[in-house]
């Protein structure tokens, strides 16, 4: 393919939290982790009774999960998503419930495990809807993550979430309230084999770039791709960190 029909990607639609069609292709693939947060939800899943999932996306990692305790309630505060989770979840039981801000609308105590992969939280209100010993698990993208696409685009990083890490997000839990069960961060490296594949990702992901088109930046993604085509790849570090603490 030359380097037009590669900038046609931003035209693909992206449903719910699936990158299938880049990664399913090998087109990117990011590096381990040394933990996964798949596992430690299954671990606390086991003897919960009621699990709330924060921001669930499609459905798609949480519908892995299965066997479900219960009671499992969801929420997700990106419009598109929301149907999409409800036509995957509601057959297992899951009450989906969308959500316009931090703001989580269940009762005092309802859940013994509340789990959130890569979405934003109030901790106040994560502590007020769990029940006393109950478990928060999140695993955060971290502020500096895929800064290496930020760079070779000339885009400074968002100053509102460069700051976002584990240190930085630890900070409430180490108190009276809280007992800290374990944490990591770590920064694997996200590999890019086309400009496609960045192309798709970042309007996916508008974020990274808030203004990107490919309009704006048809120059340095020109130079991207003339590299990538010698190189075979683009690498960029990624940002990832989790905490799990138990309310005491």
């Amino acid at each position: 393919m030359n380097f037009n029909d590669y900038l046609k990607e931003v035209d693909r639609p992206f449903h719910g939290w699936d990158f299938s069609y880049i990664t399913g292709a090998g087109r990117m693939q990011s590096g381990l982790l040394p933990w996964s947060y798949g596992s430690m939800a299954r671990n606390f899943l086991h003897g919960a009774r009621a699990v709330l999932d924060m921001g669930t996306g499609g459905g798609e990692f949480l519908e892995k999960l299965l066997p479900f305790p219960l009671y499992m309630a969801a929420t997700e505060g990106h419009a598109p998503n929301y149907p999409l989770a409800k036509e995957r979840l509601e057959p297992h039981g899951v009450t989906v419930v969308p959500v316009e801000n931090d703001t989580l609308p269940f009762e005092n105590a309802s859940f013994d495990l509340v789990l959130n992969q890569h979405d934003s939280y109030d901790l106040g209100e994560v502590k007020r809807v769990l029940k006393p010993g109950g478990i928060f698990l999140t695993q955060q993208v971290g502020g500096v993550d895929c800064s290496g696409i930020n760079d070779r685009l000339e885009v400074p990083v968002n100053e509102e979430y460069a700051g976002w890490s584990l240190q930085t997000a630890e900070k409430p839990f180490q108190s009276p309230e809280w007992e800290l069960i374990a944490s990591g961060e770590a920064h694997p490296t996200q590999r890019f084999y086309d400009i496609g594949a960045l192309i798709y990702y970042l309007k996916a992901i508008p974020w990274q770039v808030p203004d990107f088109t490919v309009e704006k930046y048809r120059e340095e993604l020109l130079s991207i791709h003339k590299e990538m085509s010698n190189n075979k790849c683009l690498d960029v570090r990624q940002h990832r960190f989790f905490i799990a603490s138990r309310l005491l």
